[in-house]
């Protein structure tokens, strides 16, 4: 619709179009002009002189913050570029009036993104206590389906249910995690060699298991920012019990590590402070320049790192020694 009006706009002035940009899921409230790679081209073409006017739909296209948009705007001016809006007008700075007009209009675009940011988290609360997805990707073990509920628009809307099959693969998940004391690396060979695979059909990752064991809407409580639902129990996967038991295995296992290492005196660069990505112990430091025929030169030495559990799947790391 913004192109279309913008393309009749040109039309109606006698303007050639050279080029359309458009930007898809960028906020101009959140984003700054600098990360914005539309704006920088912009910019850049510009700077080379080639195009004389600049037109958007309405001037809060261009941004909505009120510290640095008017200054973008003022920029193109500056530089001979007409700035126009296919609903506002041409926006001028020839005095001190067109400035202040220039800020104030800026000002209030950034207004009105905080209130719709603060009307649109209210609502996705309520809709959260009122047991209701809130939108987004839906979690593994749930499924939306149409249950004869339609929006004010006369929508029919999907609900969030319980998907039989993915839940089984969600509750083996927390048993085993609880119960048997797997781990998220082990439980992820353990579902791929017993054909339990994601939605894309690739074996479960293993952060994707940590984040599993740490959604609380399986058990059935839905979550918007920091507002908590109430337990819902046609949408409870796995007991609370179960979910908090998880919880505090997760806390019990997770190695918190000084920043400051433990020996300072070591001669390598990454002495006692490299961890093992296993099972969370500091590696230790070995050396090695292999075997060498009699007679050949002295092989370079090599600095490695090996954790020193005897575990199934070691790991090390090697460094290079003029690094």
């Amino acid at each position: 619709m913004q192109k279309q009006y913008c393309r009749e706009f040109a039309e109606s002035q006698g303007w050639t179009i050279i080029k359309e940009f458009a930007e898809k899921g960028v906020s101009g409230f959140k984003v700054a002009a600098a990360d914005r790679d539309a704006i920088q081209e912009i910019r850049q073409d510009a700077e080379e002189r080639k195009f004389d006017i600049l037109l958007v739909f309405m001037f809060d296209r261009l941004g909505r913050r009120d510290d640095e948009t008017p200054f973008v705007v003022e920029w193109f001016i500056r530089n001979g570029i007409e700035v126009w809006s296919a609903m506002e007008g041409q926006q001028k700075m020839d005095d001190h009036i067109d400035k202040l007009l220039n800020y104030i209009r800026y000002w209030q675009a950034s207004g009105e993104s905080l209130k719709t940011s603060a009307r649109t988290k209210t609502r996705l609360s309520q809709i959260v206590q009122e047991g209701r997805f809130r939108g987004g990707i839906v979690p593994y073990g749930y499924r939306l389906e149409k249950q004869g509920r339609f929006n004010k628009k006369n929508h029919e809307v999907n609900e969030i249910l319980i998907d039989p099959d993915e839940a089984a693969v969600v509750r083996i998940i927390f048993e085993k995690y609880v119960h048997e004391g797997f781990g998220a690396q082990r439980l992820s060979r353990w579902l791929y060699h017993n054909g339990y695979l994601n939605r894309k059909g690739t074996n479960f990752a293993n952060t994707t298991i940590i984040k599993m064991l740490k959604n609380i809407m399986y058990v059935g409580i839905l979550r918007s920012g920091e507002t908590r639902s109430e337990i819902f129990p046609e949408l409870q996967i796995v007991p609370l019990d179960l979910y908090e038991r998880a919880q505090e295995l997760m806390e019990a296992r997770t190695m918190h590590h000084n920043e400051v290492p433990f020996n300072s005196k070591g001669k390598a660069l990454l002495s006692g402070m490299v961890y093992c990505a296993h099972c969370g112990s500091k590696l230790m430091l070995t050396t090695s320049s292999g075997r060498r025929a009699k007679g050949e030169p002295k092989r370079e030495t090599r600095i490695r790192y090996a954790c020193h559990y005897k575990i199934r799947y070691p790991r090390t790391v090697t460094v290079r020694p003029d690094i």
